[in-house]
């Protein structure tokens, strides 16, 4: 991505990351690297995808797309399916079992 999750330095890279809360990714799965700092990773990145644009998604070592892609697969449903397979997201909370009255 353009800049860091904190402090994107592009609105692709800002609505990237707010799609990527929004879907529940757990900040423990999920890492970021800031191309603007290295030219040499930008460029590779672009080459090893055959992708032009930053920022670009990968799951688990495999490329699924850049925000355009991500954006589509979100507000179709992929998106969150996908994370849900990979097992990306935070986990859901088990409902507690409600206590029993006190007896005085």
């Amino acid at each position: 991505m353009k800049g860091t999750p904190e402090t994107p330095q592009c609105g692709f890279s800002r609505a990237s990351i707010q799609v990527l809360g929004l879907q529940g990714v757990d900040p423990t799965k999920f890492a970021a690297f800031n191309v603007l700092e290295d030219e040499e990773l930008r460029q590779g990145l672009k080459e090893y995808s055959d992708w032009p644009t930053i920022p670009q998604l990968y799951l688990q070592k495999e490329f699924v797309g850049g925000c355009d892609i991500l954006m589509s697969m979100h507000q179709n449903g992929e998106l969150s399916k996908l994370l849900d397979e990979k097992d990306v997201l935070v986990p859901e909370e088990a409902p507690r079992e409600p206590e029993a009255p006190k007896t005085m």
